[in-house]
Parts: C-alpha cells; structure tokens; sequence
C-alpha cells in the first residue's frame, strides 16, 4: 500500500483559511513528507473562485498556485519523492505545451512525476476560462480529444490530430518523458472515467465513496480492462480520501466536522458524494480505526490512498498530520 498526500495548491478557501500557506511552505512540507516516508506529494488544479467560496470570503481572493510549476520546484527539491497532479483540468488544458510541460517535467525529475487528469470539479471554473463559448463546449468530449492528443505527442515521433476542439501537424515533441509507459491516471468515479482509465490509464484516481461502491468500481473496471485486452494488475488503484487523525473516534469526528473540508465537501455533494458518509468512507479516526480501514481497503483491492486531503485549519496542524500518519499508521499498513 502506498500513501501520499495533496498539498495546499488549490485549496485557499475551499478546504483551508485565507491564506493558508506561502509558495515555499509547499516545497517545505514536500520535503517533510520525503523525509517521513511517503510516496508522493499532488497538487490540485483551480484557476478562478468558485462561487459558494466567493460568498465565504467576498474581499480576499483564495490563492491558487499552478500545480506543474509547484511540483517541477519540488522536484528540485527531492530525490526520491514521486510529484503528481490530482487532478489537472484536462478541458482547460491545451494538449501540445501540456505534453511539453510534462515531459519536461519527468525528464528534470529523474522519472517521478505522475499526471493525475479530470474534468474538473466546478463547472462555473470552465464558464469562467471558456467565456462566450462555454455553451458550445462539451468537457467530456474535449477530455476525450486531449487524452488522445497527449498520447500521441509523447510516444509518436512526429505527431498529428484533427479534433473539433483541437488540431496540430507533424509536432515533433523530444524529449520524451523518462517512464515508459507514463503514468496517466484518470480521475473520476463516474462509468465514464472507468472506461477512461480502463482504456488508457496506468492508475484509477476517484474521489473518495463508500467502500463498497470501491470496491464494486474496481470490479468493474477490471472486467473493462480485461474484455480492452489489457491486464487489469497494470492499473494502479487510488482512491483520494480525506485524513484526519484524532485520539479517539469521537474526537476526530467532532475536529473533522468542523474543519473546512466539510463545507468543500457538501458544495460537491451534486457529483454524488453524500455528506452522511464523510467519516466512515474516510481516513477519519483513531490511529486504530484508520489502521482497520486501510486493511479493508487493501482487501478490496486499492493499492495507494493518494492524494490524500488534510482536515486541518493551519499548516503546522497539516504537518502534524503528515507526521502522526507516518508514524503511527504506514508501519502498521506497509
């Protein structure tokens, strides 16, 4: 089982205080994060505020830091730490200079950089970097065409696509990235972002849902994968969960609900995720609990609870975290 957790680069306002954190605290908690042992450090992706956060903070605008750039000064940072995005905006992301950016990326970093995409989660964000032609857009198919373009640009020597929504011609993108194959991951719980992954993803990257729900997606993206002619062991399985860790169930319960995760939470309950479930399909808990947690979790067939989401209200309560986590929960896991 592997662990990493989503740095503050999208979450100002939405799960965290303004501010929360200033750019270098982001290298600085990476490298804590090294140090303890974990896997890998993801950023989120936001570009513009979202409205029911507008209405929280009407006169302070929550900073969103850009994802590729925070992890390519990470990179720099670490030796041994894998840098990901969890998730990258897809539709609002133009393929050549993305395959550039992440190629680039990988090269500098020795290998260690994971591109973890989506949709997007606020729609009102693609309106807002769509403009007029917002209504004539469709992100699942501009979701379609990018994975296909992005795959074209970093394995083929000289690439071409002709999209509706996008088009080059004869793009000779070098270097490639240093992994082969590369670790696309598709975020996404809907059957939509099953078959996604199932067809071209190296990882599988929901939003976290009752177990059960897991673990019946992970049968089925197995069977798709299969019946695809790929071998389902192939794709990595990690959920993002949320983390809170307290002395007790009942404390840590009571320090989630009041965490700014929660409001987060429920503006995003249209995608699904009932509020009622927040603890109990989460890492929330006593040491012990999440312990048996992540034990079903591991018997349902996840491999890495990534991209883990910090309850917390300040920085130095995120690294407290990260450490309680490390020390009293991976030994016991790994």
């Amino acid at each position: 089982m592997k662990f990493s957790v989503c740095l503050a680069t999208g979450y100002e306002g939405l799960a965290y205080p303004i501010p929360f954190c200033a750019p270098q605290d982001l290298v600085k908690t990476a490298v804590l994060c090294e140090q303890l042992g974990y896997d890998g450090v993801w950023g989120n992706d936001h570009m513009t505020t979202q409205h029911y956060v507008r209405e929280m903070y009407p006169d302070t605008p929550p900073n969103f830091f850009e994802p590729l750039v925070v992890m390519a000064m990470i990179a720099q940072a670490t030796t041994k730490l894998r840098v990901g995005t969890a998730l990258l905006v897809m539709p609002m992301r133009e393929p050549v200079y993305l395959a550039k950016q992440v190629c680039t990326i990988d090269q500098m970093s020795g290998g260690r950089f994971t591109m973890a995409v989506g949709l997007g989660a606020y729609r009102e964000e693609f309106e807002a970097w769509a403009g007029s032609k917002a209504k004539t857009f469709h992100r699942g198919e501009m979701m379609e065409e990018g994975l296909k373009s992005f795959l074209a640009l970093i394995s083929e020597k000289s690439a071409s696509f002709d999209g509706k929504y996008y088009s080059f011609h004869g793009v000779e993108l070098a270097p490639k990235p240093v992994q082969t194959p590369f670790p696309l991951f598709i975020g996404g719980h809907n059957m939509q972002s099953i078959e996604r992954a199932a067809a071209v993803g190296r990882g599988w990257l929901p939003g976290w849902r009752p177990f059960n729900e897991i673990e019946e997606r992970i049968g089925q993206l197995r069977q798709r994968a299969a019946a695809l002619g790929r071998d389902p062991a192939e794709i990595e399985i990690a959920p993002q969960f949320s983390l809170l860790i307290g002395k007790t169930d009942e404390e840590a319960e009571k320090t989630y609900m009041a965490s700014g995760l929660v409001a987060h939470r429920v503006s995003l309950a249209y995608t699904g995720r009932d509020p009622v479930h927040q603890v109990t399909a989460n890492l929330v808990g006593s040491p012990a609990s999440i312990i048996e947690k992540i034990h079903k979790l591991k018997a349902i067939g996840v491999d890495h609870c990534a991209a883990m989401v910090v309850a917390v209200n300040s920085l130095g309560e995120y690294d407290d975290q990260v450490r309680w986590f490390a020390e009293e929960i991976m030994p016991h896991v790994q």
